[in-house]
């Protein structure tokens, strides 16, 4: 079921504050996800993630993260971006979703950012659903624009196949 700004808009309103998302940048672009699904942020470290034969190419392998096993996602990849070299300021935001830990390689993170109703409009709707399947709604602070996520439903889709979907 697709997620309604719209909605999450009147019960922010109702209640009258603002959600916390965590910032990130791929490219030019930032993006934002929600607060609680964040786990902890790592630099990345390449000699850490143990590739695995036959993996969509945006899945950098598996890293141990103190014996759990988590799959690597490089979202550049993942969202059709080209790819970059590794910095220093590459990260891994290790997320909590509701069956398992995954992290997800970025370009950087910025800073955790309230946004009040105001702030968030919904997604365009574009007549391909796979160009705004994953983006819940759109943030504004000051003159930047955020791409917000609904990670999970992005984790969850077939073509990750990362996180075990509702009813499978």
């Amino acid at each position: 079921m697709p997620v309604n700004a719209t909605n999450d808009v009147k019960a922010l309103e109702a209640s009258g504050g603002g959600e916390e998302y965590l910032i990130f940048a791929l490219g030019n672009l930032e993006y934002g996800i929600e607060i609680l699904k964040v786990q902890e942020i790592r630099g990345y470290d390449a000699q850490a993630v143990t590739p695995i034969p036959n993996a969509r190419s945006f899945v950098k392998g598996v890293t141990n993260l103190r014996g759990v096993i988590l799959p690597v996602v490089d979202m550049r990849e993942r969202l059709g971006l080209t790819t970059i070299e590794y910095t220093a300021r590459t990260a891994v935001i290790v997320l909590a979703l509701a069956s398992r830990l995954v992290g997800m390689v970025v370009d950087g993170v910025s800073d955790v950012q309230v946004l009040q109703p105001a702030q968030v409009s919904d997604a365009p709707q574009f007549a391909s659903k796979l160009i705004t399947d994953h983006l819940s709604a759109i943030g504004t602070v000051d003159d930047r624009m955020l791409l917000l996520l609904d990670i999970e439903r992005l984790m969850e889709s077939e073509e990750m196949d990362l996180v075990e979907r509702p009813g499978h």
